[in-house]
Parts: C-alpha cells; sequence; structure tokens
C-alpha cells in the first residue's frame, strides 16, 4: 500500500554501517542512538558477530526499545566464526569485509529496496564507517548521500591524510632508524610529532604494504562524503580540525558521544541509564571494590577490546604495579594474553601478589569506573573511544598503546593536552613503576588540574549551546533537509 500523502510525511531514514569491530561499533550505536532522539529513522546494520555478542552480554535490544524508530539489521563479516577478531589476526577483517561483506551489502540493498518498508522510506543518507570504501562507493553510485563516520581520533585522521606527503618527504616508510626524529609533513604538528609517533600502519618496509595503501586510499577518498562526523570536541582538537575542515568544510564535531548521549538523554527523559555496547561479559563486582578505596587512589589498568600482550609484557607490568606500591583495578579480557592453554593463564602468582591492594576482572564497566571518585589515573592502550571517556572524566593516562591510531594519541595526550605520560615502545618494570608513580603520586596535582580543566571543556561541549551539541543539531537539521 502506498503512504497517505496527506498523513504526516515518514521521517528521513538513515544507515549506520561501523566497521565490525567493538570501538568502532561503540561509537556509532551512541551517534544511532542521537540521531533516533532527533526523530530520525535509524536502521544500524552490524556483523553478525557482534550483533550475537551484544544480544549475549548486553540489554541493548530493551535498552533501545525506547526508540520506535530503530533497528538492526545484521551482514556476515566473512570470517570464519572461531576467528579471534583480535591481536595481529585482526587485520583479515580488511580484506574479507571487502571480498565478503562488501557484494552481499550491495545484494541486501537492492534486494530490499533499499531498506524500504511501509513504515520507512528507503535509506536517506548512509553514515558508513570511513573505511568501508564499498558502502561510499554503493551511496555515489545510487545517488544517495553519503556522510562518512571517522570513528578515530582528528589527529590520526590527519596524519592519515597526509601520508601521500610523508611518503614523498621520505619520512615513511619507517624503517626503524631515526624514530625520534621530528615528522615535517604534517602541517600543525611540526614541532612534537616523532617518527614513531606516526599510526602504527606507518611501520611498514614497503609503501606498497596492503594496509598502509587502505588507509591511504580511503582516507583521501574520504572528501567524496558530502559530510564528515567526527567524535571529538573543539576545545580539544581545534587546530587539527581546522586542518580538516579544509578539505572537508561540512565537518561535525559532536564528541564525546558517549558524554553527549548521557547529557541528551538526562533532559529528554530524566534519566541517563548506563546502557553498555560491549562485546565482553561485564564485571560489576569492581565497582562494590572500587567504593571501598579512598578517593583518587587507584590506578585503572586496561587496554582495551583487541589488545593481546606477551606473558613476559603482563609480568613487566604487573611487576611495575605492585612496586609502585598503588592500589590498582585490572581488566584482563580472557583471550588478551598471547600463546596457546596453560602458557596463556594468568600466573598464580599474579593473582595471588594482587590480593593486597589489586583487583582483576575479565571486563569492566569502563564508563563508570572512569566516573569513580576512588579513581585517580588510568593506564590505557590509547584508543579513542578509551581517550575520551577519560578526558570526559577527568582523570589522567599513562599510555602504551598498540595499533593503529593509538600511537599518535598517546603523543598528543602527553605533549599537546599534557594529561598525562606516554610509554610507548617500551614495557619496562622500572619504567612502569617510575610512571605510576608519577601520575598518582609525585606530579599528581598538576595532572589532576590539567586533567579537571579539559573535563569541564568536555561537559560545555556536550551541553546546551556548547559546540558539540550545537554541530548535532545542524547534523539533525542538514539530513532532514535532505527530504525537504
Amino acid at each position: 500500500m502506498d503512504h497517505d500523502q496527506s498523513a504526516t510525511p515518514l521521517p528521513p531514514h538513515v544507515l549506520v554501517f561501523p566497521l565490525p569491530i567493538q570501538g568502532h561499533v561503540n561509537s556509532m550505536l551512541k551517534l544511532a542512538e542521537l540521531l533516533c532522539l532527533g526523530n530520525l529513522h535509524v536502521t544500524m546494520l552490524v556483523s553478525e558477530d557482534n550483533h550475537a555478542r551484544l544480544l549475549r552480554h548486553t540489554h541493548i535490544h530493551s535498552h533501545l526499545a525506547r526508540y520506535p524508530g530503530f533497528c538492526f539489521r545484521t551482514i556476515p563479516d566473512g570470517l570464519p566464526e572461531d576467528h579471534p577478531r583480535a591481536g595481529g589476526p585482526l587485520r583479515e577483517i580488511f580484506s574479507s569485509i571487502k571480498s565478503i561483506t562488501g557484494p552481499l551489502f550491495r545484494d541486501m540493498m537492492i534486494d530490499t529496496n533499499c531498506l524500504g518498508t511501509e513504515t520507512r522510506r528507503p535509506v536517506t543518507c548512509i553514515i558508513a564507517d570511513g573505511i568501508l570504501g564499498f558502502a561510499g562507493d554503493f551511496a555515489i553510485e545510487r545517488g544517495i548521500p553519503l556522510i562518512y563516520f571517522r570513528t578515530a581520533s582528528a589527529c590520526s585522521f590527519w596524519a592519515f591524510f597526509c601520508l601521500p606527503q610523508l611518503i614523498e618527504a621520505d619520512e615513511i616508510p619507517l624503517k626503524g632508524n631515526g624514530m625520534d626524529l621530528l615528522v615535517k609533513s604534517i602541517p600543525g604538528m611540526e614541532g612534537f610529532l616523532r617518527r614513531r609517533d606516526l599510526p602504527s600502519s606507518c611501520r611498514v618496509d614497503e609503501v606498497n604494504d596492503s594496509h598502509l595503501q587502505l588507509f591511504k586510499v580511503q582516507t583521501r577518498r574520504t572528501t567524496r562524503a558530502q559530510a564528515v562526523i567526527k567524535n571529538t570536541f573543539d576545545e580539544l582538537e581545534g587546530p587539527i580540525l581546522s586542518q580538516v575542515r579544509a578539505h572537508c568544510p561540512n565537518l561535525f564535531s559532536i564528541g564525546p558521544l558517549h558524554a553527549h548521549l548521557k547529557a541528551r538523554l538526562a533532559v529528554e527523559t530524566n534519566s541517563s541509564p548506563n546502557s553498555s555496547s560491549s562485546f565482553w561479559e561485564e564485571d560489576r563486582s569492581c565497582l562494590t571494590w572500587l567504593d571501598s578505596q579512598p578517593s583518587k587512589s587507584v590506578i585503572y589498568v586496561s587496554f582495551g577490546s583487541i589488545t593481546v600482550v606477551t606473558r613476559d609484557q603482563l609480568l613487566e607490568f604487573w611487576h611495575g604495579l605492585v612496586n609502585s606500591g598503588q592500589r590498582f583495578l585490572w581488566v584482563m579480557r580472557p583471550d588478551s594474553i598471547a600463546g596457546k592453554d596453560e602458557e596463556s593463564q594468568i600466573p598464580i602468582e599474579l593473582v595471588e601478589g594482587m590480593k593486597e591492594r589489586g583487583y582483576m576482572v575479565g571486563w569492566a564497566p569502563q564508563e563508570e569506573v572512569l566516573a569513580h571518585p576512588s579513581v585517580g589515573g588510568f593506564l590505557t592502550h590509547s584508543g579513542w573511544n578509551s581517550t575520551l571517556e577519560s578526558v570526559a572524566s577527568g582523570v589522567p593516562m599513562i599510555c602504551w598503546p598498540y595499533i593503529a591510531d593509538q600511537t599518535i594519541n598517546s603523543r598528543f595526550v602527553s605533549e599537546v593536552w599534557k594529561l598525562g605520560l606516554d610509554m610507548k615502545d617500551t614495557c619496562d618494570r622500572v619504567l612502569i613503576e617510575k610512571m605510576v608513580r608519577d601520575l598518582m603520586d609525585v606530579r599528581k596535582d598538576e595532572f589532576q588540574q590539567q586533567a579537571n580543566q579539559m573535563a569541564k571543556l568536555a561537559k560545555e561541549a556536550v551541553s546546551e549551546g556548547g559546540s558539540s551539541y550545537s554541530n548535532l543539531d545542524r547534523l539533525i537539521e542538514y539530513i532532514k533537509s535532505m527530504i525537504e
């Protein structure tokens, strides 16, 4: 049946399509929810594996039931069921998505008349993860407005955008020598960015490395979208955002998304439920443990959803943490230790040695942990979601980056925003002990003051009249204007 023209016209319908990795799904789910609050229809396309894990470990469906305009659709990620989807093998996701998910996406969109139903118009626009080139190709070919969401920091996006200049100037590939030389080919970063701070994809021997080329090509193609969304805020990354805007003028910085969503929900519904979008079961017992610790006395340790550490690295962290004399809450994902079977078990002495001042869980409700008054520091892998959550909670950081944008985020944390210390490319118990003491004790006031200031700016950005708040309103109006 035709939609009755005299009835209220159907709202715009947005397809949100993230890369199937925890950090990307996390931030794009928050965006989807914010768009629903703006009275848009949203279809969120996630991989079957991601959807199954969300169903297993969260109340996501009951949480999202409040939005009649929201629905999930699933699509295979092309990897076998038992694939770890973490550590080194994570790279395989890019090729399987291109060869398997890409064609399936195309067929699905055509078969469903681009997801139109009796109660939903066909998609008004596609908000695709910036790394999913095939989704952009489809949108352009069909004349559907395309918006790219780049889930990483603006500083890492800008570094990737400048890859052609870096290659031309022979600053990459990084061959392991001159790692401390300053990088001169990224406008706005000349004074402080070293070669070792470049995104980890630059650590290759060949300019033709497939991973490096993927990021180079897809990042330069961002300019073909009608608009770009960034999970950041002007007060944090303003100078870099203005560099990006010269190439992508229609740029919407609307972060930190987790804080933005909380702020809007508090106004809309007088409540701000903590909705988890975790791929692991959260152990909430750590919050009870934190309740019994003194204010700002605990350092929270978590390396995110895809980092894998060796047994030796694990022991260096453990000795460093125990020797620092500080209290610590440590997240140790079940799949986060490299090696097989007994090798990858958590050593018994580690568990024993923690009883005095430490607490260990398999996964934690991170936003709540960082907002807890007992937490005074965060030993992090510098993933962008974790960095923003730390910034919004006013918690200083020690950065131990693992892959991708984390190597550049950590440099900005220590050198530009002065929110903590960068420990990249080392894993040594003596240094870990020293940095933990510096952060939690020796230089505590200096870091805490800076962190409090930045948290205040983050809060203002997502409050009514703030930069991110106004940018989100503009984004929603922009999407609504597509159907007028």
